[in-house]
């Protein structure tokens, strides 16, 4: 009987990151161009940061943002309403054997990233890395 040794977690392949481009790319280019018919997505200026496509491009991950980082929890629930007819689209315009599932999820990492910024421009940080080069200080000088 072979045994299965656990092989360490690769990233995306090649194809995935293809394909989610591919799709980012739609669905900015329908989204910009206005052509949805629900009221809460007129007049909302939607950037789609990322999608993140399953290994089988069966299913794709979309991360959006709205403009302001307003309305997030409508505009969410409009496109979840939308997803058939976005789903429909990118099926026409991309060469793909399958159109894939498409589910949406707000963009949280602009608001991680400047938590993160803030944390390291707080005085408990600056006190530490000031404490710190005075150490490599004293130690260079002996």
């Amino acid at each position: 009987m072979a045994r299965r040794t656990s092989r360490p977690k690769k990233g995306p392949s090649q194809r995935q990151l293809r394909v989610g481009e591919l799709v980012r790319h739609l669905l900015s280019e329908v989204l910009n161009r206005g052509e949805m018919r629900d009221p809460a997505l007129h007049d909302v200026s939607i950037t789609v940061t990322e999608v993140r496509v399953s290994p089988d491009l069966q299913v794709a991950t979309v991360f959006f943002l709205p403009l302001g980082g307003t309305q997030q929890q409508e505009v969410l629930d409009a496109l979840k309403r939308s997803a058939p007819f976005l789903r429909g689209y990118v099926g026409q315009n991309a060469d793909l054997r399958y159109a894939p599932q498409l589910h949406f999820r707000i963009d949280t990492s602009f608001d991680d990233a400047k938590h993160i910024d803030d944390l390291l421009r707080s005085d408990r940080v600056a006190r530490d890395l000031a404490r710190d080069s005075d150490h490599d200080e004293a130690g260079e000088e002996e």
